[in-house]
């Protein structure tokens, strides 16, 4: 293929992006801002001809919490509104002036990516496309989801602390990936809760999503938790050794603990037929159990929340962002006002209820607890894969079978009617539809959600997990299940 052929044929693929972004994002909402057509395809043809980066040229949508000096990043808050930041988020100069990929807009979100279903946004939810009524893209990255389904990028970046990758990928028929916890730099991203932020990546399919880690994963002195250059090339040795000796056929874990009351039978019967499929393959199949899991939700709103009302303390009304209309002088209020103004009702919600974990009557019995329990959790992952987890000493394994990787839902339904959801009388409804994906954020293992087509035509999300830094080949894993 000659260089004009393709240039040719990104910018095709490129005004197809910008037409759908034209004729969809009015009705879907999925971003909230989107650049200049004329600037995109101009660009377009500039890095085409000069980068050879498989993904010069194509297009992204980042989600509205990572920092960029050009445009507003504001979270889907009020209290960011209108904020630009000073510097870029990492992940946006290597997919700037490595990747030479190109964004289209930013998209939207749950307000500090605390969400479910992306309903509590500044903007309003966005709706998911693969249905004609209005129903949940997912959360917190339900804008990324959204705009990959409908097909206004090529790529989308979100952020992943208990599964807001993972599930609006399931949602909307896409590919969402949680690589493990500090291969990817978290520089400029406006954090939730650090010791579980992960960025993540949604595409169409799972060698896009490949393509766009290998270019984000890196070591970054500017992020204090992020994995090192020696354990980069241990990683890389390991994976050139396991896939050598696997031939292509994996022991694969059905998580028992996984089995829950709340899955829809459209869950668990795609869940049935790709174990069928993968058997049928040559596939070992193993049912394994990690008790821990049982505790795996308390345990991540108890420590979410606290991490969140830590981090989100910054926010004054004095330095920056959102600052309430009143006279701080004469009546002192300014910084309660500010934050009762600028923060909407979830996230108020999850900084009440972190505080309170915090505090000095709770903080032994909740917090400390809920940590131990995260302990015993990694263990128990630890336990069940069949390799050393690379950052622990060797531990003695259990009497049952260990695993190469774990195949389980990403969610316990298909995607929700808003109007159900806007219905619920309790928060808590909605924080159960993550049972599922917290497990391996508290682990920090990499997790993937895969689209399974279903015979009655709905679309469900499979779930791959493997141990940590395991991650090339979790997406090995999952590009061989979406091709059964």
């Amino acid at each position: 293929m000659s260089m004009f052929q393709h240039v040719d044929i990104l910018l095709k693929e490129a005004k197809t992006c910008l037409s759908n972004i034209a004729s969809l994002n009015h009705r879907l909402n999925a971003l909230i801002s989107v650049r200049p057509p004329e600037s995109v395809l101009t660009r377009v043809s500039e890095v085409a001809t000069e980068s050879q980066s498989g993904l010069a040229g194509k297009l992204f949508a980042l989600k509205d919490n990572f920092c960029t000096i050009d445009q507003p990043t504001t979270c889907a808050s009020k209290m960011l509104q209108g904020y630009v930041s000073p510097f870029e988020a990492t992940v946006m100069t290597r997919l700037y002036k490595i990747a030479h990929a190109i964004d289209v807009g930013r998209a939207n979100m749950d307000e500090f990516a605390m969400g479910t279903d992306n309903i509590f946004s500044l903007y309003g939810p966005p709706l998911n496309p693969l249905y004609s009524t209005p129903r949940s893209a997912g959360g917190s990255s339900g804008g990324s989801a959204c705009a990959v389904a409908a097909g206004m990028c090529h790529f989308a970046l979100g952020t992943d602390t208990g599964g807001s990758v993972r599930l609006p990928a399931a949602y909307c028929g896409v590919v969402g990936f949680k690589p493990s916890y500090g291969l990817v730099s978290r520089h400029g991203v406006v954090a939730f809760a650090q010791s579980l932020d992960t960025v993540g990546v949604l595409a169409r399919d799972v060698q896009t999503v490949r393509e766009v880690f290998n270019v984000i994963s890196a070591y970054d002195p500017l992020d204090p938790t992020s994995v090192s250059n020696e354990l980069r090339r241990q990683l890389q040795t390991n994976t050139a050794r396991r896939r050598q000796a696997s031939k292509g056929k994996y022991k694969l874990g059905i998580p028992l603990e996984f089995i829950v009351d709340s899955c829809s039978p459209d869950i668990t019967n795609a869940w049935a037929a790709v174990l069928k499929k993968l058997r049928a393959q040559g596939h070992e199949l193993y049912a394994v159990s990690m008790p821990s899991i049982k505790s795996a939700l308390p345990t991540y709103y108890i420590l979410g929340p606290s991490e969140a009302a830590s981090n989100l303390s910054r926010y004054d009304g004095v330095r920056y962002g959102y600052r309430a209309n009143v006279d701080r002088v004469a009546n002192g209020v300014l910084y309660g006002v500010t934050r009762s103004e600028g923060f909407g009702s979830e996230v108020r919600r999850r900084i009440l209820l972190g505080n309170y974990n915090l505090s000095s009557g709770a903080f032994n019995n909740h917090y400390i607890q809920a940590q131990k329990v995260r302990r015993k959790l990694q263990l128990n992952f630890d336990g069940v894969f069949s390799v050393d987890h690379p950052l622990e000493k060797p531990i003695d394994r259990d009497d049952q079978p260990t695993v190469d990787f774990l195949v389980a839902p990403c969610s316990t339904g298909t995607a929700p009617l808003l109007s159900d959801i806007l219905s619920q009388k309790s928060p808590l409804d909605s924080y159960v539809n993550d049972v599922l994906t917290v497990p391996a954020s508290l682990a920090g293992i990499p997790a993937i959600s895969i689209p399974w087509h279903t015979d009655d035509g709905k679309v469900v999300g499979i779930q791959v997990m493997g141990q940590y830094g395991d991650d090339d080949r979790v997406l090995d894993v999952s590009e061989m299940i979406m091709s059964l």
